[in-house]
C-alpha cells in the first residue's frame, strides 16, 4: 500500500541536518529534529509493544510540554489514532470520551489519577500512564527502554489519524473522525498560502489539545522544517520580547487584546515579525485596527472548524479585511445557501457549507448524524451563518448551533444547562454568551430556582459546576430570577437575556 501516513509527510520536510532545532523551550532546553525523531520513535515502539493495533485510539489529557507534542508524533508514526482531551475536563467528561472512543490507552496528568485509575478499571482499560507538565511520568519511564528507531507504520490517506470531540447542541459530544488526508491537505495548503520561509521562527503559546495549536501552528512548523519557541502558556510580555527574534505568531483574539495592553507593543518591537494570525473565535474589527496602529501589522484572520481544519483565510498578499475571514483556501469549496437550499447572492446571509479533502468523513459511530450533517451533494453543514461580499470575502455573522466561543474555546449552552438543571434547588436554566472585552464572549447563566426550595446562590452554583465541567465552560456570572422570558411558542428568548445581562463586567 502507499504510505500516506502524515508522519511520513512531515519527515520528508525535516531538515537534512537533524541537529537543527525544532523546539526552543521555556526552560532553555532545545530539542533538535534528530532528538524529536528518536524520542517519537521510542514512544511509538513502546505503544506498538503494548499490542495496540493500527487505528487504536490513544487518549491524551496532559498539560503542554515538548513530550506531549512528541506523543502526538509517536501516535502518527505507530499508525494509532490520537485523541486529545482538554486538560480541564473532569471525570464525567473524560469517562464519556474514553468509553465512546473505546480508547486502547490513556496518558493523563497525574492530578487526574485519583479518579482516572478507578474509571479506567471500570472501563476495562489496561494501559494507563501519567505525563506531567515537566515531561515526566510513568509513560516516559516505561518507554525509556524502547528502541530509538521505529519504522513508520504505513497508512492509507483515509485511515483515521485523530478523533476530536466537539460538543453537540444536545449536550452529547461527537467524535469528529480526522484522517491522514484531512490533516495532510490542510498542512500543505496553509504552509503554502501563509508563505512559510526557511528562516521562519514561530512563537507557539497555544494549547496542544486544540486544533489551532496542534494542527495549525505545529503542522506549519513541521512542514517547514524550522523552529518554534514552544511555551507552556500564553505570556503577553514574553511574546512581545520574542518578537525581536521571531517571524510568525498565531493566537486567539484574547491573545491580541492582551498584547494591546502591553506598553512594549510597538512598531519597533514588531519590526522583524512578518505574520500575525488570529483564529478560533471572531476578531473584533476594533482589535484589528488597534493592533495595526500599534504594531504596523494587519492581523491575518482565518476561519476553520474542528471537523474541517482551516477553510478560509485572508490573503498573505492583498487586503486583509477587518471583520472578514477572507477567501476559501485552495482545494476547499465554500458556499452560502438559503433555507430552501439555493445559493445566496452576494451580501445575503445564509448557511455556510463546505467541501474538500480537509473535511471529515463523519462522526465516530454516528451514521444517522452523518446523514444530517452532509448535503446530498457531499457538502458539510458547518452550522455557521454568514455571507460573501461581492468581491469574495466571507463574513461570519452568527452560529445557528448556538455556540459560545470564549477565549477561543467552544461551549454549547445545552451542555452547561444540563449540568445546572441537575443541581439541587434548580428548576430550569438558560445559558448565553455575552460580549466580554477579554474572552470575546463570557458564558452567562440565568437560573430559575425550584418552587419551595432554598434558592441557590451564584457562588454555590459556580462552585458546584467547577466540579462537573471544564473551567472554560463554567459561567462567569449566574443570575437567579423568578422566570425566563418566553415567546408565544414557549421558547426561551435568549436574545432578551443577552441584552439584559451583557456586556459582562470583569
Amino acid at each position: 500500500m502507499n504510505d500516506d501516513n502524515l508522519y511520513s509527510l512531515f519527515e520528508s520536510r525535516f531538515p537534512t541536518d537533524r541537529s537543527q532545532p525544532l523546539l526552543h523551550c521555556d526552560d532553555g532546553r532545545v530539542v533538535s529534529y534528530g532528538e524529536a525523531e528518536a524520542i517519537a520513535s521510542r514512544y511509538a515502539a513502546f505503544l506498538a509493544g503494548l499490542g495496540l493495533e493500527p487505528g487504536a485510539r490513544v487518549a491524551v489529557q496532559v498539560e503542554k510540554s515538548p513530550e506531549a507534542l512528541l506523543v502526538y508524533l509517536a501516535c502518527l508514526k505507530a499508525g494509532l489514532a490520537y485523541l486529545p482531551l482538554n486538560s480541564a475536563y473532569q471525570e464525567g467528561e473524560v469517562g464519556y470520551f474514553l468509553e465512546n472512543a473505546e480508547a486502547g490507552a490513556v496518558i493523563a496528568q497525574p492530578k487526574s489519577f485519583s479518579w482516572l485509575v478507578p474509571l479506567a478499571q471500570r472501563l476495562g482499560m489496561r494501559h494507563v500512564f501519567s505525563l506531567d507538565e515537566y515531561g515526566q511520568g510513568t509513560f516516559v519511564e516505561a518507554a525509556r527502554g524502547s528502541p530509538g528507531t521505529f519504522a513508520t507504520v504505513p497508512r492509507s490517506a483515509d485511515d483515521l489519524a485523530a478523533i476530536l470531540y466537539t460538543s453537540g447542541t444536545t449536550g452529547r459530544s461527537k467524535g469528529a473522525m480526522i484522517s491522514h488526508r484531512n490533516l495532510a491537505s490542510n498542512a500543505r495548503v496553509l504552509h503554502a498560502c501563509w508563505g512559510f520561509r526557511p528562516d521562519d521562527v514561530l512563537i507557539h503559546m497555544l494549547p496542544l489539545f486544540h486544533v489551532h495549536g496542534l494542527f495549525v501552528a505545529s503542522h506549519c512548523v513541521l512542514m517547514n522544517g524550522t523552529a518554534m519557541r514552544f511555551h507552556a502558556k500564553f505570556d503577553a510580555k514574553r511574546a512581545v520580547a520574542e518578537f525581536a527574534d521571531s517571524t510568525v505568531f498565531m493566537g486567539v483574539p484574547t491573545f491580541y487584546t492582551r498584547l494591546l495592553a502591553e506598553p512594549g507593543l510597538t512598531r519597533e518591537a514588531c519590526a522583524k515579525m512578518r505574520l500575525f494570525v488570529s483564529g478560533s473565535a471572531p476578531l473584533l474589527a476594533e482589535t484589528h485596527v488597534a493592533f495595526e496602529q500599534r504594531s504596523g501589522h494587519r492581523i491575518l484572520e482565518r476561519y476553520g472548524m474542528t471537523e474541517t481544519g482551516m477553510l478560509t483565510s485572508n490573503p498573505l498578499e492583498g487586503e486583509r479585511r477587518a471583520g472578514t475571514v477572507g477567501f476559501p483556501l485552495p482545494g476547499t469549496q465554500v458556499r452560502v445557501m438559503d433555507d430552501t437550499g439555493e445559493a445566496c447572492a452576494a451580501g445575503d446571509i445564509g448557511h455556510i457549507q463546505v467541501k474538500g479533502d480537509n473535511v471529515l468523513s463523519g462522526y465516530w459511530r454516528l451514521p444517522e448524524k452523518n446523514k444530517e450533517e452532509f448535503t446530498a451533494d457531499g457538502y458539510f453543514r458547518t452550522g455557521d451563518v454568514g455571507s460573501f461580499s461581492k468581491d469574495g470575502y466571507l463574513s461570519i455573522v452568527g452560529r445557528s448551533k448556538d455556540l459560545i466561543i470564549t477565549g477561543g474555546y467552544n461551549v454549547y449552552p445545552k451542555e452547561v444547562e444540563l449540568a445546572i438543571d441537575e443541581l439541587p434547588g434548580v428548576q430550569e436554566s438558560a445559558v448565553v454568551g455575552v460580549p466580554h472585552p477579554d474572552f470575546g464572549e463570557a458564558v452567562t447563566a440565568v437560573v430559575v430556582p425550584r418552587a419551595g426550595a432554598e434558592p441557590p446562590t451564584e457562588a454555590q452554583l459556580i462552585a458546584a459546576l467547577k466540579a462537573r465541567l471544564a473551567n472554560f465552560k463554567v459561567p462567569k456570572r449566574v443570575h437567579v430570577v423568578t422566570e425566563l422570558p418566553r415567546n408565544t411558542m414557549g421558547k426561551v428568548q435568549k436574545n432578551l437575556l443577552r441584552d439584559r445581562y451583557g456586556p459582562a463586567k470583569g
